[in-house]
This record gives structure tokens, sequence and C-alpha cells, in this order.
């Protein structure tokens, strides 16, 4: 993410299905980022055999602009600091 864009950050939540973890991330986002929760894509690593590798039991993760945001619990604070919400 560059600091002097204006562009919002793209945002990539890597989810797995059945994954309380993940749904408690998702309603932790949704109510930081209000309705712009829309441009978040939500992303099930079960689907993808890349991902499924790439991240194994690692989820959720939420990255921004490819950089890993937070993994395993929602950090509000970070979020928040790297989103400027």
């Amino acid at each position: 993410m560059s600091p002097d864009s204006h562009e919002p950050p793209e945002l990539v939540l890597y989810v797995r299905d059945g994954c309380h973890l993940c749904d408690q991330f998702l309603v932790e986002l949704s109510v930081d980022l209000g309705p712009a929760i829309e441009r978040v894509a939500v992303l099930d690593v079960d689907r993808d055999e890349e991902l499924a590798s790439r991240f194994g039991l690692r989820v959720p993760v939420l990255e921004a602009d490819g950089e890993v945001l937070c993994e395993g619990f929602y950090d509000g604070a970070r979020v928040r600091r790297a989103l400027r919400v």
C-alpha cells in the first residue's frame, strides 16, 4: 500500500466454509468498514488448490494490496490504521 495513494487498497479475506473464526472476523470487519465491506473479496481457500496449499489451516487472513493485515483474529486497530477509517 502506498501511503501517497488515494485509491482504496484491494482487500481480500481468505476464509474456509464452516470456520467460526472466519465468520466472526467478517462481522468485525463489517462493523469497521460499513458499506465499504462490499469491496472486500471473500475467497474460500478450499475452492482453489493453490490457495488451500498456500494457507492450509491459516484462516482467516486479511490482505490489503497483497500485504497481510491480520491472520487468525481481527486486529481492528491495525486495519483502521491501514485503511484510515
